[in-house]
């Protein structure tokens, strides 16, 4: 059996779907990661300004810290079809537009990997502040793998 990794994985929305508001589409998302493997810690849910594509309702954001024994293409594999079956279809939409429902994964252990499919951190983690303030309220201590800086001292350099 695979050992089991820590995950983060970033979650967002901006659209009302039928399973409710933006809170319900957080919610009913960390339930789907339960069948991922143990979600250790979930931030509070973090109401933000749109970035990139500007024109789109406010997001609200969180951040989850799971436990799997999924590879990591699995596990993005897995977080994409929660999104397809809770409604976002990424081949039908504005890049960076609405959505009801975004899951990202940021980091993966202290992983480093580039493929086609997934970069490992994320890329952008450093620069936005909806994934950084939600990650650091559960895992401040936690060290991204590519600066060696913490994720607090991340978030503590970024802009307002």
């Amino acid at each position: 059996m695979p050992e089991k990794q820590s995950a983060v994985v970033a979650l967002g929305s901006n659209l009302d779907s039928c399973a409710g508001d933006r809170a319900a589409n957080l919610l009913l998302a960390v339930e789907r990661l339960r069948t991922l493997g143990t979600v250790l810690s979930v931030s509070s849910f973090y109401d933000t300004a749109p970035v990139g594509y500007l024109d789109q309702p406010r997001f609200l954001n969180a951040a989850a810290l799971l436990e799997t024994q999924l590879e990591p293409l699995e596990l993005l594999e897995e977080l994409l079809r929660i999104e397809r079956t809770l409604g976002r279809d990424r081949s039908k939409t504005v890049s960076k537009g609405p959505r009801v429902l975004d899951l990202d994964l940021i980091l993966f252990g202290d992983m480093v990997m580039q493929s086609p499919a997934l970069t490992l951190p994320h890329p952008a983690m450093r620069e936005r502040r909806f994934v950084l303030e939600p990650l650091a309220e559960i895992a401040p201590a936690m060290v991204d793998p590519l600066t060696g800086k913490t994720i607090a001292e991340l978030l503590a350099v970024l802009p307002i």
